[in-house]
């Protein structure tokens, strides 16, 4: 459980108060102890100044020390800071403000700040009577606190932990939204630009074009390359719908061709049997985090003169022999999906390429075909990335880096430990690395053990059960029984929680918990 903290909390605290002191630290000790996070309200800033410097002003004074009022008050912002430099800030909102007509407006707005926690298990740590009286679901005194929780109970283990993120990005992540805000350029604002140089830069593509979902990214590259109905793209039916989804949108055939039974990309060495005069394009997919055999697909490409678009929807973050994934092919596409490594908080994507004219062409298609406003020289599409969710992913892209390593690290760890119990799962390729959008292993018990697991509240995910060329909307357009690993495939892949902010414990919990019923 989240603790958001009372002001009388952090001056018990600060100022060792009794006989509040202990309670109050040993209950916020407790909360980190079982994960939970402390929050502090930006809101209750100047009462903790003022009332905490008036406190050791009367206390000195009491004492008889000889401090200066300006000795005390650097003593008082020192306190504040301490305490204050491993907490999480919570801004105060407009719709918080308007709380005169309360009996207590400081409290209601501490209230009325919790309900932006929705569901979760957050509740407010204070010793105010008349408060937990009036709001006994929503706060909680350090007493009780400290009795219902035992150090050593278990607690629910996140599927893909955003909160711990958004927590540790919260100041650049308000500061950046607060900017569009202000400035109000809502669609194309300066944050789309500042975006896309950026991810151009670490990708080291020559052009990055933003746009509004991944799936956005895989029509428009389409489009540039001018697929048309009656044209073949090659691709893998063991992958998220939207990849052939966008093929068959325009008209085209999605040509599927097997897996590879222990990575679950594409077999690049199916792909050549695939090709006739129709095959316009080849679309690998760089699944679960870890880019297909690139190298051999473009010979392939290479030799019949036709484009590779990658679907790096899972995989920004992730190499192959030291280039990174999105700047692997003639146009490499992903998404900002908030599950993705790098996602934003709704739905968003980007194009890379280092090809002028597809980029130019992405550009115009984005924004209904236009080469200038009012001149539309192409058909189009509505497919901007909005500008608040371009200053999301900015504020993301300053951690993404350490998450890049704590994702290597946590699939590491992951596959000694599976390795060493026998459990079976995807498996790595020596030259790429993979970010792990989700750590998959395989099971001809998945039902059981997902239910199994479930109940010990550890969360489980298929990524993806049906094959695409199985699937009722597809099975007309192509051979349903022609990819006989990716139809086995389908009936064992589950997926563990996986994150960079996954700890060692729940990592051990995890694996156990999958032994014991193996």
């Amino acid at each position: 459980m989240d603790l958001l903290l009372d002001v009388n909390v952090v001056l018990d605290i600060c100022a060792k108060r009794q006989p509040f002191y202990k309670a109050a630290r040993d209950a916020i000790q407790l909360c980190t102890f079982h994960g939970g996070k402390l929050w502090l309200y930006v809101g209750s800033v100047q009462t903790l100044e003022y009332n905490l410097y008036k406190e050791l002003k009367q206390r000195h004074e009491i004492q008889g020390v000889g401090l200066t009022n300006r000795d005390l008050y650097a003593k008082c912002l020192a306190l504040l800071e301490a305490f204050a430099k491993d907490k999480h800030w919570l801004a105060a909102l407009a719709m918080e403000g308007n709380v005169f007509s309360a009996g207590d407006p400081e409290d209601a707005q501490l209230v009325l700040a919790l309900k932006r926690f929705g569901e979760s298990k957050i509740k407010l740590l204070t010793r105010d009577e008349p408060l937990l009286k009036a709001h006994p679901d929503k706060t909680i005194s350090p007493q009780e606190y400290i009795r219902q929780n035992i150090p050593g109970s278990d607690r629910f283990i996140d599927f893909i932990d955003l909160k711990t993120q958004q927590n540790n990005i919260r100041p650049q992540l308000e500061k950046n939204i607060h900017r569009v805000l202000h400035h109000g350029q809502y669609i194309m604002g300066p944050e789309v630009n500042q975006l896309e140089e950026k991810l151009a830069t670490y990708t080291g593509s020559k052009h990055c074009i933003t746009v509004a979902s991944g799936t956005e990214a895989l029509l428009i590259s389409l489009m540039a390359l001018g697929i048309k109905p009656g044209d073949e793209v090659i691709t893998t039916p063991f992958t998220f719908i939207a990849t052939a989804e966008v093929i068959v949108l325009l008209g085209a055939k999605p040509v599927f061709v097997d897996i590879e039974p222990d990575t679950c990309n594409i077999d690049a060495s199916k792909i050549e049997a695939a090709i006739t005069q129709k095959t316009k394009a080849i679309m690998p997919v760089s699944l679960y985090g870890q880019p297909a055999d690139m190298d051999e697909i473009n010979d392939i490409a290479k030799k019949h003169n036709l484009p590779v678009i990658e679907d790096a929807a899972q995989s920004f973050g992730a190499t192959y022999k030291g280039r990174k994934s999105c700047n692997l092919s003639t146009i490499g596409c992903t998404s900002f999906f908030p599950s993705k490594p790098l996602g934003c908080y709704g739905d968003g994507g980007a194009i890379f390429t280092n090809d002028e004219n597809i980029a130019q062409a992405c550009r115009e298609i984005r924004v209904h075909g236009q080469s200038k406003r009012y001149m539309h020289t192409r058909i189009g599409l509505g497919g901007r990335m909005d500008t608040l969710q371009c200053a999301i992913v900015l504020a993301k892209l300053e951690r993404f880096d350490w998450e890049v390593e704590q994702r290597l690290a946590v699939g590491r760890r992951y596959n000694q430990l599976l390795d060493e119990a026998g459990i079976s799962r995807v498996q790595q390729r020596p030259d790429r690395t993979s970010v792990f959008a989700q750590y998959t292993v395989f099971t001809p018990k998945r039902e059981v053990l997902q239910a199994h697991l479930n109940q010990t509240g550890i969360p489980t995910a298929v990524h993806y059960p049906v094959p695409l060329n199985e699937q009722p909307a597809y099975k007309h357009l192509c051979c349903s029984d022609c990819t006989p690993v990716a139809q086995d495939i389908a009936g064992q892949v589950m997926s563990l929680p996986m994150g960079p902010d996954l700890n060692e414990s729940s990592q051990n919990a995890i694996v156990e918990t999958c032994l014991a019923e193996l």
